[in-house]
């Protein structure tokens, strides 16, 4: 599926450091950098749930971009963040 067809959707991205940055995809480009409109990043811990830190209007370059994946916002909204506890995604180690 390409990029073009979730512009203006809700997009989840796990980066190369494993963040994981949700917004809504406003635009992209050949090398894959995007851009995310009210993005916030998901910080997920094994002891106090997922806390969710506003970042705004977010630009992420493509070199540092692992997975990109459309969000199915009404099962988003139906998640109690709170209560999720899940350990961090580890950074991707390239050999």
């Amino acid at each position: 599926m390409a990029l073009q067809e979730w512009v203006n959707k809700t997009v989840s991205i796990i980066t190369s450091d494993g963040r994981n940055i949700v917004g809504s995809l406003k635009g992209f480009d050949q090398t894959m950098n995007v851009i995310l409109e009210q993005s916030h990043e998901r910080v997920f811990s094994e002891d106090k749930g997922v806390s969710q830190n506003p970042l705004g209007l977010y630009i992420i370059r493509g070199d540092n971009i692992v997975v990109v994946a459309e969000l199915d916002e009404e099962e988003d909204a139906k998640t109690d963040f709170s209560s999720v506890m899940a350990p961090p995604l580890k950074p991707v180690m390239h050999s």
